[in-house]
């Protein structure tokens, strides 16, 4: 008894057989996938799942199932077996070049799950790196993290690089930062007034928060410590250390305090002094000065 199959051309047979997996593979990763994005909206607000583990098992996969898909395709061409048969005689040159293509790549996935595993930064964390790219974590792929700067450019580094640079991150365990807020005054300026100064304006600003203790705060240790931290050539340096809940708070804390400092201190007579020269010349030394007529644009 033969059934309908058997009435139809084996390579029409074979591509149903192709396109049948394909939508499979498809279909499979389409309801793997929304599940954990059905999983991600519901648990991720609660703080139970991490964003960026969810995003990095999500490549993987898709990566899983289309790689199984694809491969289910390729065992039932038999032609692939021939090609396969030729390849072998250069197996050793394929297996050196391939190895050397994929050596990066490989080193991209191992140290992307190594930086899944020990965490040194999450998505939406501000990092710096090597100090040489500032910005936010915005995704962690297989091969790559994308981090989006303070001029909204996305800089795309490899894991593989990524992973053995020293890397700042301003949100790990703990959001506050310490601002150092440093000013220059004049020689002949009334320190103690600077300072008092810089602890008013610093102190009542509304970012600022209270990281003193309960000890330091018994033994009268102010809001806002202020030193002396250069004797200069021209100018005695004055640094005050303000904390603030985030970085961004920290740094709009860091430029309102300036702003307010430069007023205060032209108000009551402080000097903000720049750095000068003085040149003396010998005696009996010529010194010819070149000047410019205005009239006829001539200098004399």
């Amino acid at each position: 008894m033969t059934s309908v199959f058997d009435h139809v051309p084996s390579d029409f047979r074979l591509l149903s057989v192709i396109l049948t997996i394909i939508g499979i593979t498809v279909l499979v990763n389409w309801t793997v996938i929304k599940v954990i994005n059905r999983l991600e909206s519901s648990k991720l607000t609660t703080g139970s799942i991490d964003k960026t583990a969810l995003n990095f098992i999500k490549r993987l996969i898709s990566v899983v199932i289309y790689g199984a898909g694809i491969g289910a395709c390729l065992t039932h061409i038999p032609e692939l077996k021939i090609v396969g048969h030729s390849l072998l005689t250069g197996a050793g040159i394929l297996t050196l070049v391939s190895g050397l293509a994929s050596q990066q790549v490989l080193g991209n996935i191992v140290s992307g799950f190594m930086i899944l595993f020990f965490r040194p930064f999450r998505v939406g964390d501000r990092i710096t790196i090597s100090g040489n790219y500032s910005g936010t974590v915005e995704d962690i792929t297989l091969r790559e993290t994308i981090v989006r700067d303070f001029e909204n450019n996305r800089i795309i580094i490899p894991n593989s690089q990524i992973s053995s640079e020293v890397v700042i991150n301003a949100n790990h365990t703990d959001n506050k930062i310490c601002k150092l807020i440093e000013v220059g005054v004049g020689y002949s300026s009334d320190l103690e007034q600077a300072m008092a100064i810089m602890q008013d304006e610093i102190g009542k600003h509304p970012l600022l928060i209270d990281q003193r203790t309960e000890a330091q705060i018994r033994d009268n240790v102010p809001l806002v410590v202020v030193r002396v931290t250069d004797l200069g050539d021209s100018s005695i340096t004055l640094r005050a250390w303000a904390w603030a809940d985030s970085p961004a708070n920290g740094y709009v804390l860091q430029c309102d305090s300036y702003l307010n400092l430069k007023r205060r201190f032209d108000a009551v007579g402080i000097d903000i002094p720049f750095p000068q020269r003085t040149i003396s010349f010998a005696d009996g030394a010529r010194v010819s000065v070149a000047t410019t007529d205005s009239n006829e644009g001539s200098a004399s």
